[in-house]
């Protein structure tokens, strides 16, 4: 079995960059496999408010835009992979976002993952300019997306430093669950367990109908608060390879070094 893998989502929120810049680098100092930033333009929750999904109302307080600090990230950390869980495809242009994603594996030497998705934040979209779409509408704009950005990382010069994966988030069975069987190399969902065990099946069963070996994906789950992670073995009985823990303001890495212990002693 491998290794289970351990990495953090910091919400860039109601914080200061050099608090994030801190955060970041005792993340990549403390070994963890993987440091992560969201695709929010305004706070999901309030400042001393728990986290709540779907976000309630409308929040206000600092917050910074993803693809700007992970190419600081970039440059800060040394060893973790890092990334963005998930850029939105519909902020950007498909083409763009590959040569941004590029030239930050360029700056980290090799370790980005190039996460995307079709986004579900009514408010991120109207206040930007961007139509909120049905959701079938935005799956069909992600598997576009997608195959533009395949295309345009082929053509890009120079390319890529390292391998950069492709992760596609969601936990639709009928549409975006096909699309991580056809494109990625790995796939992020939530929990529960035991519903990430059903949609796990379901991932493998895809890969079935469209001819792939399912070891090829790596399984991520993203756990909101890091409460979540009391139930580590339910998340490895139900398939998770690689668990993200988010973390919120005054960034406590607390829960991750004991998660990686707990990981340490499943192994």
């Amino acid at each position: 079995m491998a290794r289970l893998k351990i990495g953090v989502q910091f919400h860039p929120q109601h914080t200061s960059l050099a608090e994030l810049r801190r955060a970041w680098a005792a993340a990549d100092e403390m070994g963890l496999d993987s440091i992560w930033v969201w695709d929010h333009f305004f706070p999901l929750y309030g400042a001393g408010e728990p986290y709540l999904w779907p976000p309630r109302g409308t929040p206000t307080g600092r917050h910074y835009e993803s693809w700007t600090l992970l190419a600081a990230m970039a440059v800060d950390t040394r060893r973790a992979r890092i990334g963005v869980l998930i850029s939105n495809i519909n902020f950007r242009n498909p083409d763009l976002l590959a040569d941004m994603a590029r030239t930050v594996d360029h700056l980290s030497n090799g370790r980005v993952i190039l996460g995307v998705g079709a986004g579900n934040i009514e408010r991120d979209f109207q206040e930007y300019g961007y139509s909120f779409e049905p959701g079938r509408d935005r799956l069909a704009a992600l598997e576009h997306g997608v195959q533009r950005v395949k295309h345009r990382l082929a053509g890009l010069e120079p390319p890529p430093a390292g391998p950069l994966p492709l992760l596609i988030g969601g936990s639709g069975q009928k549409v975006t669950l096909r699309l991580v069987a056809t494109y990625a190399d790995m796939w992020n969902s939530f929990g529960p367990p035991a519903e990430y065990a059903v949609q796990n099946a379901a991932l493998t069963e895809w890969c079935r109908q469209v001819n792939r070996n399912p070891a090829e994906i790596e399984r991520t789950v993203l756990l909101d608060v890091p409460a979540e992670a009391a139930d580590l073995g339910g998340f490895i009985e139900a398939g998770a390879e690689h668990i993200i823990v988010g973390c919120a303001h005054p960034f406590d890495l607390t829960p991750m070094q004991e998660l990686q212990l707990a990981a340490a002693d499943a192994g």
